[in-house]
Parts: C-alpha cells; sequence; structure tokens
C-alpha cells in the first residue's frame, strides 16, 4: 500500500512537475512544546492541473525519476488566484496633470 499525503503546492513551474510542501505538528520528547516540521516533495503532475497554492494529495509510487517518487492523486481545494491591487497614486496622476495645466 502507498503512503498519502496531502500539502500545498509551493511551486508549478516545470513541465508535469509541482513541488508540494507538507507540514505537520510534533512535540518535543522531553519539553513538550509544539512545532511544525516542513518536508518538501517533487511529484509528477500529468496534465499539469494543479497549481500553485493548491491543497492537493499526493502517492508514493515508483521512482520516476532521480527526485521524483511521488504522483499527483487529487487536488483537494484550489488556491486562491492572485490578486492584483491598484495603485491609487497612478490613477490620481493623469487627473493631477491636467489640473496642473489649466492652472498654468
Amino acid at each position: 500500500m502507498a503512503k498519502k499525503v496531502t500539502g500545498i503546492v509551493t511551486s508549478d513551474v516545470q513541465d508535469k512537475t509541482i513541488v508540494v510542501t507538507v507540514t505537520r505538528r510534533e512535540t518535543h520528547p522531553v519539553y513538550g512544546k509544539q512545532y511544525t516540521v516542513s518536508r518538501k516533495f517533487t511529484a509528477h503532475d500529468e496534465k499539469n492541473e494543479a497549481k500553485k497554492g493548491d491543497r492537493v494529495e499526493i502517492s508514493e509510487t515508483r521512482p520516476i525519476s532521480k527526485n521524483k517518487s511521488w504522483k499527483l492523486d487529487a487536488i483537494v481545494e484550489t488556491g486562491h488566484s492572485e490578486v492584483e491591487i491598484k495603485n491609487v497614486l497612478d490613477e490620481l496622476e493623469p487627473a493631477k496633470a491636467e489640473a496642473d495645466k489649466e492652472s498654468k
């Protein structure tokens, strides 16, 4: 039975390859403090369907390349698309330039 893990896609730049970061919480054996441990896996994405920020499930498979021995099983949750914030100053500058022309 192949291992399955769930993580977030941190890179989808390569063709048919995604980098998935899996984080988990561990407790220190002596001090009892909890801390997070992150690990990155490269996984095979045949159809290039996973995008950066998606939560995906990957499973272990035969080695596909030197670093790839995981494959994409399912996209659990799609990430939020990038939000572009308009610069308010850019919108005000044309109006300011017209006002300066009129005052001269």
